[in-house]
């Protein structure tokens, strides 16, 4: 089983463009269409809420976005 990285919601937007990059994918982020602290991240026809950039993103919360965008922890980790 793999371990789930601990990753901010910064560096998960930087590694979902560079995974958009290798996979052809338009990867879109919008920091004013959300509250607060939050943002959006499109990922193709896709989207996902991107809460406090600064603050680590919890396991469940990391897999639910990778889960709306149709990624995986190994889409994430080859990059």
């Amino acid at each position: 089983m793999t371990e789930t990285p601990r990753v901010t919601g910064g560096e998960f937007v930087r590694k979902v463009k560079r995974v958009g990059r290798r996979k052809g994918v338009a990867v879109e982020f919008i920091p004013e269409r959300g509250k607060g602290s939050h943002a959006t991240l499109y990922y193709g026809a896709r989207r996902t809420t991107v809460k406090h950039r600064q603050a680590e993103l919890s396991p469940g919360l990391l897999h639910a976005m990778l889960a709306q965008l149709g990624l995986t922890l190994e889409d994430l980790q080859q990059v």
